[in-house]
């Protein structure tokens, strides 16, 4: 059975229907400035076809929600409702065959986004018994599909593509027929708009989306000027569904009205400005009255020059008495205590050296030290010296190691200086994940090829015996880790 829906009138007045049930296997693309009819369009497409197959809304706006009242579609209000809730009533829809208007009015870009995700891929999900054919109206869809990152999460967004682009391609299946519209092509993800195969293009300005309009319809490009020129509420129709070649369609009239309609000039009011004034500041029921604007001081005259100077200079806040000066050992003391902490931080070893000097430099400053006691340099060769354990730069034992380690950069003097602690104590060889963290990384990998680049260099030694155990032995000052 072929069941077709009037849209309106084509060329020389004739009657302009779409085939219903090709729609359904092929999808429809409506793009149109605003003001252009996009809206009206998608009316009369779901005012024609309802009674013939369930129909699905998605609408940012709330405009469609008066097919209520006349068409018996069953609104829902998703500020009303939680992502989970709004899935689960998704796979009902399916189950009963109901059309649904869902209104994201009220929801912000984002809340828009992952409510629009969350429904269609409840429909998309739903049992195979219940994949009856509907028509899937999303007005606005380079909301849910946009062509680019925005100012929504990226979590957000790729959830929100990827359940359009479900629809458009994988929809059919299931018998769900995407009819998408939008405000501009360039702004809508190309691999949801390629997977139409009829178009309604209204008018539009923007010479990028002319010429996509031109190319979808297989128009040359210096025919996409037409497309500029068309009427509010007349659209350039292509597409299996419609007709196999392009042709000017004026949209008929539609029985329901939306509840936001284009602004029209009204006379304003002639009321006396005085009585204007009255209304403005009245008192409300429950509230003090608006403060009445005051009328205008008197000319206040500048002051003198060197008078303004002293007003400004006695306004100015005392300056604040300089930090006592710390002594050498205080100092250290400090500087020790402020890496002991920076290391017991389990969120710096995943920062680099230049952001945790930032911190240092904080955190010696709250200790008393007025400028920072250590340039970036040296706070760098410390910082891995307390990643090691070795906190204390006085401690002269550590010289020889030091020195040894003269020859590697100052980010692989910690890996090295944390196995030179464990030989030097002849303690179990410390692990990969230790000596990754001294390295300020989570890598194993990293570790190893450090141990073989510090090995490369002649500093240490490894051996692996045969149970699989390793130990580290740093030739130049004759110690030894344990196996380990």
């Amino acid at each position: 059975m072929t069941v077709s829906v009037d849209m309106g009138s084509g060329p020389g007045g004739q009657p302009m229907a779409i085939d219903l049930e090709e729609l359904l296997a092929t999808r429809l693309l409506v793009q149109g400035n605003s003001g252009s009819g996009k809206s009206h369009l998608l009316r009369r497409l779901l005012e024609k076809s309802a009674g013939q197959v369930q129909q699905v809304v998605i609408d940012p706006e709330g405009d469609f929600v008066t097919l209520a009242d006349k068409y018996g579609h069953v609104p829902v209000e998703a500020a009303d409702h939680s992502e989970k809730d709004i899935a689960r009533l998704a796979g009902r829809i399916r189950e009963h065959r109901a059309s649904v208007v869902l209104s994201l009015e009220g929801l912000e870009a984002e809340g828009q986004m992952r409510c629009a995700a969350a429904f269609l891929m409840g429909l998309f999900d739903a049992p195979r018994d219940h994949w009856y054919p509907a028509l899937v109206v999303v007005d606005e869809a380079q909301l849910f599909a946009p062509s680019g990152g925005g100012e929504v999460a990226e979590e957000v967004r790729r959830a929100s593509l990827s359940a359009m682009t479900n629809l458009m391609c994988r929809g059919r299946k299931r018998g769900l027929a995407g009819v998408i519209a939008t405000q501009r092509l360039a702004k809508l993800a190309k691999n949801v708009a390629a997977e139409a195969s009829n178009f309604l293009m209204g008018r539009t300005f923007l010479d990028i989306d002319m010429a996509r309009a031109a190319d979808l319809l297989g128009m040359e490009r210096r025919q996409a000027e037409a497309i500029r020129d068309l009427p509010r509420g007349t659209f350039l129709a292509l597409g299996p569904a419609i007709s196999r070649r392009p042709i000017a369609v004026a949209i008929g009239e539609v029985e329901t009205r939306a509840r936001s309609m284009s602004p029209k000039l009204v006379p304003l009011p002639d009321a006396p400005a005085n009585e204007l004034q009255g209304l403005l500041f009245a008192p409300g029921d429950d509230e003090p009255p608006v403060a009445a604007p005051q009328s205008p001081r008197e000319t206040v005259k500048p002051l003198p020059s060197e008078a303004l100077l002293h007003s400004m200079a006695a306004a100015m806040p005392a300056r604040p008495e300089p930090l006592p000066a710390k002594s050498d050992d205080e100092t250290d003391q400090i500087i020790a205590d402020v890496l002991r902490a920076i290391v017991d931080d389990p969120d710096s070893g995943a920062r680099s050296a230049s952001i945790l000097y930032q911190d240092f430099t904080v955190r010696c400053r709250m200790a008393g030290i007025a400028r920072p006691p250590l340039a970036l340099a040296d706070f760098t060769r410390r910082l891995s010296m307390a990643r090691a354990g070795i906190f204390d730069s006085t401690d002269d034992s550590w010289a020889p190691a030091l020195e040894a380690a003269q020859s590697l950069p100052d980010d692989m003097l910690g890996p090295f200086l944390l196995v030179a602690r464990a030989a030097r104590e002849g303690a179990p060889c410390p692990s990969d994940e230790a000596i990754a963290a001294s390295y300020g990384t989570a890598s194993l990998g990293r570790a190893r090829r450090l141990l073989q680049y510090i090995e490369s260099r002649e500093l240490i030694v490894s051996r692996v015996d045969l149970s699989g155990k390793r130990s580290i032995a740093i030739p130049r000052l004759g110690w030894s880790t344990a196996a380990a």
